[in-house]
C-alpha cells in the first residue's frame, strides 16, 4: 500500500540559512534517507517542501506548517516525517492539537532520530511519555520562577510589569513621578469628598482631566484617554501607594517610597468598604448580572432598570440619557433600552461556547497542559458551563470585563485570569483579555431595542409566550363555536364580552400553521411575533407558506 510522506523541517534562528548546505538541508536528507529505507513498506516522498527557517517552535503560526496541515486536511499526505520531535513543536498543548489533527485525517507521525512512529500504539505511548517529561521540566522551571518572584516581592522588590500611575521603574524598586503623583493624590481626595467612583470619573471628564500618556519598554505609548470607573477603583484600592507590594492577596513592605499618607488611605478604604457592602445588598435583590459591565458604542454605561406592569416585573439595561435625561431625552429617542433577559442570555451563550473547546481555551490562555490533564480540564470546563446554565448564572459576573452593545454587533471582553482561577490553573497575568463577539442587529420598537440575528430570530431563545398561546387557544375555541353555525360573531362577541372586530381578528389565529405554532411554543419565531402583531388589522395570511415567510426564522 502506497504511503505518501511529507518531510517537515524547522530552524529557530536565521543564522546559517544563507549557506549552500544548512541545517534544514541536513534534516531533510536524514528524513529522506529514512523514507527510502521504508520503500518496501510503500513509503514515497511527495514533491512539496515544508521548510520553516528562523521561526520558533513555540507557535503554530508558521507558513510551511500551515501548508502542511492544509495538505493533511485535504487528504494528500499519509505520514509526516521530522528529524526530531521538537522540530514539529516545543509545546505540549500544540503537540496535542497537532496529533488530534493528524488522527482526524488518518495521518501518522514519525521522528527519525528518536524512533517514534505513531502508526503503532507503543510509539504513541513513548512519544506522550517523552513530552510529559518535557512538560514536567517546564512546570518545575515555572514553579522555581514563581517561588523566586514570591520571595522577591516578600522583600518588597518591584518585579516588573506596567508600573502604576505615579511611579516609574528604578531598578528593582519604583521612583515617584511627581506630576503623575499629584493626579493620584487628587483622585484620592476627590473620592473622599464625593464618595462615589462614578461621580469622580464624571468630574474628571467634565474638567477634561485625562490619564497621562506613558511609554512601555517597547516604546509603545498608552494613556491620553478619560478615566474609567475601573481605572479609578484600581488606583483607590492599590496598596502600592502606601509603600506596599501586593502578592497573592498579601501585602509586604516595599522598598519604594509611599505616594499618599496612611490616614488618607485608611479613610478611602473605609468608604470603599461601605459602598461595596451597599452594592452587595442591591445585587442580592436584583438579578441584573451585567450591571456595571455593559456599555453602548460610545463607552457610556447602560444602567440596570426595572418596571412592573400587571404584577409582572420587567428588567432592562438603559442608557443614562433615557433614565436621567427627562422628557427631552425621551422625545428625542436617544439612547438604548435593551431587555435584560435577551442580552444576558446572549452573553451567557457566547461565554459557554468559549468553554466548549478546552484545548482552544488553553491556547488562548497561553497555558501548556499535559495530556493526562486534558480530561481534567474538560471536566472543569463542563462544570463551569453547567454553572452558567443555571438560573442564577453562577460566576458569570466575575468572568466578564466589559460588554459592548454596538449597532450590528455585541462584543464581550472576558478576563483570562478569572477563567484560569475558575479552572484551577495559573495563567500569566500579562495574558491579553479574550474578546468574544456575535453579529446581531438592533431593532427598535418605540424605545425598546431587541437583539435580532441575521435570520430574523431573536438573538437569545425567548421563553414561551404564554399570553399568545392562550390567545391561540381562545381563537380555536371561538372558531369551534362559530363553525357549528348556531351563533354569529356579533352574538358570540356579546356573550364573551368583547367587540366583534376584536373577535374577528383573534379567530384568524385558529388558522396558524402547525409549524408557526410550534415555533411560538419553542420561542424560535421571528422577533416581533406576538399577540399584537398577529391580531393587527392586516391579519394573518391564509396560506401556510405566506405565514412561514412572515413568522418563521430563516424564511424570506
Amino acid at each position: 500500500m502506497k504511503q505518501r510522506c511529507a518531510i517537515y523541517t524547522r530552524k529557530s534562528s536565521e543564522e546559517g540559512l544563507e549557506q549552500d548546505f544548512n541545517s534544514l538541508h541536513a534534516q531533510r536528507e536524514a528524513c529522506a534517507a529514512y523514507v527510502m529505507s521504508q520503500a518496501s513498506e510503500g513509503w514515497s516522498l511527495v514533491d512539496d517542501i515544508y521548510d520553516d527557517g528562523g521561526i520558533s517552535g513555540g507557535t503554530l503560526d508558521r507558513p510551511a506548517l500551515q501548508r502542511l496541515l492544509a495538505d493533511i486536511q485535504a487528504g494528500r499526505i499519509d505520514i509526516v516525517v521530522v528529524y526530531k520531535v521538537d522540530r514539529l513543536t516545543r509545546s505540549l498543548l500544540d503537540f496535542a492539537k497537532l496529533v488530534e489533527a493528524f488522527d482526524r485525517a488518518g495521518t501518522s507521525f514519525v521522528s527519525v532520530t528518536q524512533s517514534f512512529n505513531t502508526t503503532t500504539s507503543m510509539g504513541r505511548l513513548t512519544l506522550n511519555m517523552l513530552l510529559s517529561f518535557a512538560q514536567f521540566e517546564r512546570e518545575v522551571t515555572a514553579e522555581r520562577i514563581r517561588d523566586k518572584i514570591a520571595a522577591s516581592k516578600a522583600r518588597g522588590m518591584w518585579m516588573g510589569g506596567t508600573p502604576p500611575l505615579g511611579y516609574q521603574p528604578d531598578g528593582r524598586t519604583l521612583a515617584i513621578v511627581e506630576d503623575h503623583a499629584a493626579l493620584v493624590r487628587d483622585i484620592y481626595r476627590r473620592y473622599l469628598e464625593i464618595g462615589n467612583v462614578r461621580l469622580v470619573a464624571e468630574a474628571l471628564d467634565r474638567e477634561t482631566i485625562l490619564s497621562p500618556i506613558r511609554a512601555r519598554k517597547s516604546g509603545a505609548t498608552f494613556g491620553g484617554c478619560r478615566f474609567t470607573r475601573g481605572q479609578i477603583y484600581a488606583i483607590l484600592s492599590n496598596p502600592i501607594y502606601i509603600g506596599e507590594i501586593r502578592h497573592r492577596g498579601k501585602s509586604h513592605t516595599g522598598q519604594h517610597p509611599p505616594l499618599i499618607e496612611r490616614d488618607l488611605w485608611d479613610a478611602v478604604q473605609a468608604k470603599l468598604a461601605d459602598n461595596v457592602r451597599g452594592k452587595r445588598r442591591i445585587r442580592q435583590a436584583s438579578p441584573s448580572i451585567l450591571a456595571g459591565r455593559i456599555v453602548d458604542e460610545a463607552g457610556d454605561p447602560l444602567v440596570a432598570a426595572h418596571a412592573r406592569k400587571n404584577n409582572v416585573s420587567y428588567r432592562y439595561y438603559v442608557s443614562r440619557a433615557l433614565q436621567h435625561g427627562g422628557q427631552t431625552a425621551r422625545i428625542s429617542n436617544h439612547g438604548l433600552r435593551i431587555p435584560a433577559r435577551e442580552i444576558e442570555a446572549l452573553v451567557v451563550n457566547e461565554v459557554k461556547s468559549l468553554f466548549a473547546d478546552p484545548l482552544n481555551l488553553m491556547a488562548r490562555l497561553k497555558v501548556d497542559i499535559a495530556p493526562h490533564r486534558i480530561g481534567v480540564m474538560q471536566e472543569a470546563c463542563a462544570q463551569v458551563t453547567q454553572a452558567l446554565s443555571g438560573k442564577v448564572r453562577a460566576g458569570l459576573a466575575e468572568l466578564l470585563m466589559q460588554v459592548r452593545v454596538l449597532p450590528s454587533r455585541v462584543e464581550i471582553d472576558v478576563d483570562p485570569v478569572a477563567i484560569a482561577n475558575r479552572l484551577g490553573i495559573e495563567a500569566d497575568p500579562a495574558t491579553p483579555m479574550i474578546m468574544l463577539g456575535t453579529s446581531v442587529r438592533l431593532t427598535r420598537t418605540g424605545r425598546v431595542v431587541q437583539l435580532v440575528q441575521d435570520n430574523g430570530v431573536a438573538a437569545s431563545a425567548a421563553p414561551t409566550d404564554e399570553k399568545l398561546l392562550r390567545l391561540i387557544g381562545r381563537a380555536r375555541r371561538w372558531w369551534r363555536v362559530l363553525r357549528q353555525g348556531d351563533m354569529t360573531i356579533d352574538v358570540l362577541a356579546v356573550r364573551e364580552g368583547v367587540t366583534a372586530s376584536y373577535m374577528t381578528r383573534v379567530v384568524r389565529l385558529a388558522f396558524l400553521s402547525p409549524a408557526v405554532v410550534e415555533a411560538i411554543m419553542a420561542g424560535t419565531a421571528k422577533a416581533g411575533v406576538d399577540g399584537a402583531s398577529l391580531t393587527a388589522p392586516a391579519g394573518v395570511p391564509v396560506d401556510w407558506d405566506g405565514q412561514a415567510k412572515l413568522y418563521l426564522a430563516g424564511r424570506a
